[in-house]
Formats: C-alpha cells, structure tokens, sequence
C-alpha cells in the first residue's frame, strides 16, 4: 500500500489555521494603519455645523458659540438697532456688503436671513482680534456718533451691529457671516445652509 493516494489531513488543518491565524493578524495589524488615516473626532467636531437654541435670546442680547475653533457671534438686534442700520451707509466701506464674505443670502441691509438675527464670526478682519460687542449709543470712548456695533480694541476697528466694516479703520473688510440656517423658529445651525 503506498502513501501517494492519502491525504494528510492533520498538515492540511495545520495550514488553513496558520493561514487564518496569520489573515487576522494581518487584519489587526492594517486596522490602527487605516483609522490613522481617518480624520479625529475632535477634527470632525471642528468642522461640523453647531446647533444653536435662541428661544431666549432677547432682543439686545448676545450670545457666543464656537464653530471651526471660532467665536461665532448671534445677536438678536432690536427695532432701534435694525433702524439705527439705515443711518450708517455713509460712514461705511462696504454698506451693501458686496466684498464676498457673506453667503448670497446675506447681501442685504442686515446681512442676514432674519433681520432681527445676525449671526457672524467674532474675529477682526484687520489681524484676527476679537472685538467687543458695544450696543450703546453714544458712550464717550467712540463717540456721540456711535450707534451701536462691534469695537476691536486691538487697533480701533468698528463696525456696525450688522458686522460691516467703518472707513477709515484697520479692518479691511466686514466681518464673515458664517453659513447657516434656520431649523425652527427657535433652532439655527451654523456651518450648513444646504
């Protein structure tokens, strides 16, 4: 009887084990590889849209959130502010916001969706400051002129209380109005308009 014919099937076990075994190290080790290549999730945090509740932001208030690691500004402006809007063109850059720094949505007298709803990035468009929010009229520092807005303390760019930038500061240009949009009455998310 010859051993041509049979088959050992202890060394064909043997095999498929050692090939299986070393297929799911091979997995195991591909597996930190590949999620490396992943973004974080503090990355995704950073880019992703921020959901923002303003059923009691009143009018005059602000408030901050963050998105993509910046201060985003929501200002619920009153009757008197949106008013005072109007009375500032001639004392502007860029009044109608033509300067592509605002979604299409945004080119308009209060650079919003909803008038009484600015939504902007806090950061100077001179060196990246973070202005102050100086919704009083007339204080003695700016001015009896001063109708409300945004002060950077930095260099003394102002801008208005719809973000848009005065002549004759730093600041080139006016602040960014971030993209966004409304989910309810009450709900708003920053960082999608789609």
């Amino acid at each position: 009887m010859s051993n041509q014919g049979k088959v050992d099937c202890g060394r064909r076990r043997l095999v498929v084990a050692t090939a299986a075994v070393g297929g799911a190290g091979a997995v195991a080790a591909l597996v930190p590889f590949v999620s490396s290549l992943l973004p974080s999730e503090r990355a995704k945090a950073a880019g992703a849209p921020v959901e923002v509740d303003i059923a009691k932001l009143e009018a005059g208030q602000k408030i901050n959130v963050e998105w993509r690691g910046k201060p985003v500004w929501v200002v619920n402006r009153t009757k008197e502010q949106l008013d005072n809007l109007k009375k500032l063109d001639d004392k502007l850059a860029d009044p109608k916001s033509e300067a592509a720094q605002q979604p299409e949505y945004a080119k308009n007298a209060t650079r919003s969706r909803k008038p009484e709803i600015l939504i902007a990035v806090g950061i100077c468009t001179h060196l990246g400051c973070s202005p102050t929010h100086r919704p009083d009229i007339g204080p003695a520092d700016l001015g009896t002129d001063w109708l409300g807005g945004f002060f950077c303390p930095c260099h003394g760019s102002k801008f208005d209380l719809a973000g848009r930038v005065y002549k004759g500061v730093p600041a080139p240009t006016n602040l960014e109005i971030p993209p966004h949009k409304y989910l309810s009455d009450t709900r708003v998310l920053i960082g999608d308009d789609k």
